[in-house]
């Protein structure tokens, strides 16, 4: 499976960083492609460490203006014009999203995949990686959307709220059947 994360490029501490790197290891030794911002600095690198060191392999998709901090030696990397086609090709890319912590960029990203959703544009499995109860507050604002009339289906159609590493994979496998 070529599952796509949307994460930060910023260095965190541990709280972030060690269940970021669960995931990954979990993806590499589960054979699947990550399919990332192709940076190697920060979270991205560490998930992009994590994936490499596991055995999986890594599809990045950069930016012109962040070339130079794409990662070397990664499987396939493709350099976009502009953040709105790189977005672009990241969901073309991927069978599966996977959103964990991350600023403005990150939401962005998410935003987009749950509005293609939300209008019939892609069924691709969502997963929202609430590491350290990162998206406390993003949660209960999608469940006041739903309860109040904002989300034309339920937001389970939309996104699946994963814990841990580990309930966001094999949610993902469940739902390509390779579990």
């Amino acid at each position: 499976m070529k599952i796509c994360v949307f994460l930060s490029a910023a260095d965190l501490d541990d709280r972030y960083t060690r269940p970021a790197r669960e995931f990954a290891e979990l993806l590499g030794k589960g054979g699947h492609t990550l399919v990332w911002g192709g940076s190697d600095v920060g979270l991205m690198k560490v998930v992009a460490d994590g994936v490499q060191e596991a055995g999986g392999r890594l599809l990045g998709v950069s930016v012109d203006f962040l070339a130079a901090k794409a990662r070397a030696g990664a499987d396939e990397m493709v350099i976009a014009r502009d953040l709105a086609e790189r977005k672009a090709l990241l969901l073309e890319r991927a069978d599966a999203v996977v959103i964990m912590v991350g600023g403005t960029g990150t939401l962005d990203e998410a935003t987009e995949i749950l509005e293609l959703k939300k209008h019939g544009h892609t069924d691709k499995p969502v997963v929202l990686l609430n590491t350290a109860g990162f998206y406390d507050g993003l949660k209960e604002q999608f469940r006041r959307m739903e309860d109040e009339g904002f989300l034309p289906c339920p937001l389970t159609d939309l996104v699946f709220f994963a814990e841990e590493p580990v309930g966001a994979l094999a949610y993902l496998e469940e739902s390509f059947g390779t579990v």
